[in-house]
């Protein structure tokens, strides 16, 4: 059989750490692990991006542009990877292209070699503006197919992105599989088809939530797959990614051997197992993340989500209901044009059927969310609306742009509104992604340095509204 080295990007520094302990975990908890890592010969360590930024400034006081300058210092060698939602970056809404294009520019800037993009709806328009940008600033452009099941969901649907992804100018292709909802035999079959038709290299990523994930990585690296997402072992499993050093061993002496150091990946490993340890004892990691939970291929439903539909009964005394609530999600996904389930999709979804169920009325009370993807201020879904929702809501508001087309540019207007608090160009990214979470961060910062009380600086600085 022919020799094919499987690649390997390490995952435990985002998406690792993102599902286990909600992104907590602190630069100085990573630093003593990164010059070890950066012998391995990973293809990649994704380590930016995703719910990353969003946790540095608002849980942990770090600057998430400081963090990644600390990163690329400490990894010299190593290419590093990050998570972009495509026109909402890594926010919550869509950008002006001139943020987009300005975002992409300072994280390679900052030292991302390559970006990984995804649109919630698989909607191609909504990466366009992030891929052109990856490229013209000399980065590895990744575009992710958001992958999940259902009427819509065929081997053309896929086939058909691919080509589209390919004919955008994209380096690689990305099956994200969010959920861990592709069986063995889904990948194989995905994999061999993706082969056959495009040219460029094929990544698959997805998570142990239904326990599937090891064997489903087997199977599509008999099929060809040529870059794989794994997690080194203390942070790895339940709603995170497969073990690195399992799937090293799982190849190694055959035509796929990765190639990779067990002894360093060990040394790794005890390194990240003292800080699961701490995780655990903190409470921080909890022990529901870590099994294995079969509703995810009942429901479809990410492990993340679950944990936040849980959150949302609780904090209205309503937990009773959580099963009425997740039988509920399929018919509001169906609604809704049958979304994949992710960020911020997955929320929208999630939300709406919660409020069903509450309200004891399906789609008595519209979340501002779901008013939107029924306007098509997120995009084109793959499949139609229900056309009793879609009734809920006036129709002159409805659009079948690119959503960002209908947005004038705002980078000088952000820049104007940071005012004094900006220290450095990247601030107004910040600023433009998390408003006044942003604002109190730079107080927070400033204070720290120089020794004062946060509110005092409001004297000089006026918070602008968000």
């Amino acid at each position: 059989m022919e020799k094919k080295r499987l690649k390997i990007m390490e995952t435990c520094i985002r998406d690792g750490q993102q599902s286990l302990i909600a992104t907590r975990m602190p630069f100085e908890d990573m630093e003593p692990a990164l010059a070890l890592m950066d012998k391995v010969g990973y293809e990649a360590i994704e380590c930016w991006g995703g719910a990353t930024f969003d946790s540095c400034i608002r849980f942990l006081d770090e600057d998430p542009w400081d963090r990644l300058r600390k990163l690329r210092a400490a990894m010299p060698n190593t290419k590093l990877q990050m998570l972009l939602r495509g026109q909402n970056l890594l926010g919550y809404r869509h950008y002006s292209d001139d943020v987009v294009d300005y975002f992409v520019k300072k994280s390679i800037d900052n030292g991302i070699d390559n970006i990984r993009i995804f649109d919630a709806l698989n909607d191609l328009r909504n990466v366009e503006t992030a891929v052109k940008a990856t490229k013209a600033y000399g980065a590895h452009a990744q575009v992710a197919m958001s992958y999940t099941i259902g009427e819509p969901y065929t081997p053309e649907y896929w086939k058909d992105r691919a080509l589209r992804i390919q004919e955008l100018g994209a380096d690689s292709i990305c099956i994200k599989d969010m959920a861990g909802l592709m069986v063995p035999n889904a990948a194989t079959e995905m994999i061999s088809m993706l082969k056959a038709n495009v040219d460029i290299p094929i990544q698959l990523h997805t998570h142990c939530t239904s326990g599937v994930a090891p064997i489903t990585y087997y199977c599509a690296t008999l099929a060809g797959v040529d870059i794989i997402d794994t997690a080194i072992s203390p942070f790895s499993g339940g709603t995170s990614q497969p073990s690195t050093e399992v799937m090293v061993e799982t190849f190694k002496g055959t035509p796929y051997d990765t190639g990779l150091d067990m002894g360093l990946l060990e040394q790794i490993a005890n390194h990240f197992a003292k800080i699961r340890d701490k995780d655990l004892k903190s409470g921080l990691m909890n022990t529901k993340v870590l099994g294995t939970d079969i509703k995810t291929l009942i429901y479809q439903v990410p492990g993340g989500m679950l944990s936040n539909l849980v959150s949302q009964l609780k904090d209205q005394n309503a937990e009773d209901k959580y099963m009425d609530v997740l039988q509920e999600v399929p018919k509001v996904r169906d609604d809704l044009g049958m979304p994949p389930l992710v960020t911020p999709s997955s929320q929208i979804v999630g939300t709406q059927a919660v409020l069903n169920v509450l309200m004891g009325e399906r789609y008595k009370v519209l979340s501002k969310e779901t008013q939107q993807i029924l306007k098509g201020k997120y995009g084109s879904t793959p499949m139609p609306m229900n056309p009793d929702v879609l009734a809920k809501i006036d129709q002159s508001e409805r659009i079948t742009c690119r959503p960002a087309d209908l947005l004038e540019p705002e980078l000088d207007k952000l820049t104007a509104e940071v005012g004094d608090y900006k220290e450095q160009d990247e601030d107004v990214l910040t600023y433009a992604l998390f408003g006044q979470v942003a604002l109190d961060f730079f107080k927070r910062r400033a204070a720290l340095r120089n020794k004062v009380d946060p509110d005092a600086l409001d004297a000089k600085n006026k918070a602008y509204p968000v």
